[in-house]
């Protein structure tokens, strides 16, 4: 009788978790009245103002105000959250602060519908990793079970949409860091797909693409699945020592088990060691100290004497990564960063603390939440009309005893965003690298960041993510206000390469290397001439 019970209660509980996950999908197709989504606008530039700290950095006051009335005045039928996230992400874009993320709230998906989804496979856009380039979307990698569909292949439809009329759309939606215009292509051709979901409001089974090859267009669909995901490597089985071993070096990488590809790779280019390329996708994924650690012991037993750091579409991460990275770049002591500027003594008790982690994990942050409000919290103070958080990396830090002395290139472009537009902020600033590529979609004097809660509008369920201080690099220009870090060399690529498989910007910095290296030949070549000259007597 008692597991009778049992089972009914289970039962029970199943059937009314599945009628409130289709009670509230059902709620976000409903029209929202008119009053209420004003009174989501009114919310969401309440909280603005209550919490980032830059907010009239590259918009005046008297402007915000009148594209928030403005936007009310617009609204004026009922519509749903998804209609409203088109209306209102156009005005939060002119805000002009690239971490200022908004999206909606999207269908849940039962427990059984996601195990469902997770047996039959990747989503077609998981598949495909996309570029926007020259005005054209294309395919750099293809993962599909479509093996004739090569890199660089054209996308001319998706659904019998165009992709660059998709873009353009998408363009409004999303906020670059000042006034920079390059971070947009790069961004939204990387999470076009990510996009395009947002923008159906649905996750996508099956996508119907027209793709150019050479002077053919072909009709490719390309639906959910297993392909690639169950290899024979996978079926392998290994020791527990095996997967430790396997483990710890993945995560010192920060290998992606999706893409198969590592976050952060060092090699050397050509057949000794004089040139290595440290490619960093990144800041974030796996561990990293040991990583950073290892590579540069490495560089200093082999007598590297140039390094190149690949940035390029690399959206950023941690700062703790950036500065430990940038103690291994420079031989003086240094000051990473400013101190934070926050709104308000009690900005940063927005943050989400209690987000993320299991039931253990939860019930830790728990006990421990009366220090961590009680730090952040004291860790705040007022210097005139300004609050100011201390941080460790605005302290003065030592760079470490084997960081590198040779020459240093840095690779960019409007891809490089956050945390690798801080990094690239001071080794510009201090001139310690040379900079190749094009400027980065990341502003030179910082940005607003750090801690980035959500916060959901009332009604509409449509989600914002606000920065709650201003990370900005100790160096800074007037010269600079609103646009990113320009390259010392710039070099666009063009899609002619991406067919060709020629890397532009590597290959400059290569021949650079190169004349470099017979200069130095050829002045030496010529003192020691000099010297084994006999001196003619008068």
């Amino acid at each position: 009788m008692k597991k009778i019970s049992i089972l009914i209660t289970f039962c029970f509980l199943a059937l009314t978790a599945c009628q409130s996950i289709e009670s509230y999908n059902n709620q976000l197709q409903q029209p929202i009245p008119v009053e209420k989504l004003h009174k989501d606008v009114d919310y969401s530039y309440k909280k603005l103002k209550q919490l980032h700290p830059k907010l009239y950095w590259y918009i005046s006051k008297e402007k915000l105000d009148y594209k928030i009335d403005s936007l009310k005045q617009t609204i004026k039928q009922p519509m749903t959250g998804l209609a409203f996230y088109k209306e209102l992400s156009p005005v939060l874009r002119s805000i002009g602060q690239g971490h200022l993320g908004i999206s909606p709230t999207l269908k849940k998906l039962s427990k059984k519908e996601l195990k469902l989804l997770k047996k039959r496979g990747k989503s077609p856009f998981n598949q495909l990793e996309l570029e926007f380039i020259d005005n054209k979307l294309i395919i750099l990698k293809n993962r599909s079970r479509h093996t004739t569909i090569k890199e660089a292949a054209e996308i001319l439809s998706i659904n019998n949409e165009f992709p660059t009329t998709l873009i353009e759309q998408y363009k409004r939606r999303v906020a670059s860091d000042g006034y920079n215009q390059t971070f947009y292509n790069r961004y939204l051709g990387k999470y076009f797909g990510t996009f395009y979901t947002i923008d159906k409001g649905k996750i996508q089974d099956s996508l119907q693409l027209v793709i150019r090859q050479g002077d053919k267009d072909s009709l490719y669909v390309i639906k959910r699945d297993t392909f690639g995901t169950n290899t024979k490597e996978s079926k392998v089985k290994l020791s527990k020592a095996e997967i430790k071993k396997r483990n710890k070096i993945w995560n010192k990488h920060g290998y992606n088990k999706d893409t198969k590809t590592n976050t952060r790779d060092l090699k050397y280019i050509g057949n000794d060691s004089i040139t290595a390329l440290l490619t960093i996708k990144q800041f974030s994924n796996g561990g990293f100290q040991k990583f950073y650690e290892d590579a540069f012991n490495e560089l200093a037993k082999n007598g590297t004497q140039n390094l190149i750091i690949d940035l390029r579409n690399n959206p950023g991460g941690r700062l703790m990564e950036i500065e430990y990275l940038y103690s291994y770049l420079v031989d003086k002591p240094y000051v990473f960063i400013d101190e934070y500027e926050v709104v308000s003594r009690t900005s940063k008790l927005h943050a989400d603390y209690f987000k993320g982690g299991g039931p253990v994990v939860k019930f830790f942050k728990i006990v421990a939440a009366p220090i961590f409000y009680s730090v952040n919290y004291l860790k705040v103070r007022k210097e005139g009309d300004r609050y100011i958080s201390s941080n460790s990396f605005s302290k003065e830090n030592k760079p470490k005893p084997n960081n590198f002395k040779g020459k240093i290139y840095v690779l960019i472009n409007g891809g490089s965003f956050s945390a690798s537009s801080i990094i690239s902020s001071n080794l510009k600033s201090t001139k310690r690298a040379f900079f190749v590529g094009e400027e980065t979609g990341g502003a030179y004097n910082g940005t607003v960041a750090a801690q980035m809660p959500l916060v959901q509008l009332p009604n509409s369920k449509v989600n914002l993510r606000i920065g709650l201080a201003l990370v900005s690099a100790s160096h800074k220009t007037s010269e600079m206000e609103g646009r990113g870090i320009f390259p010392d060399k710039e070099i666009i690529p063009t899609y002619e390469d991406r067919k060709n498989n020629i890397d532009p910007e590597l290959n400059w910095i290569l021949q650079d290397i190169k004349s470099e290296k017979e200069a130095k030949e050829l002045l030496k070549k010529n003192l020691q001439k000099s010297t084994e000259e006999p001196v003619k007597s008068e």
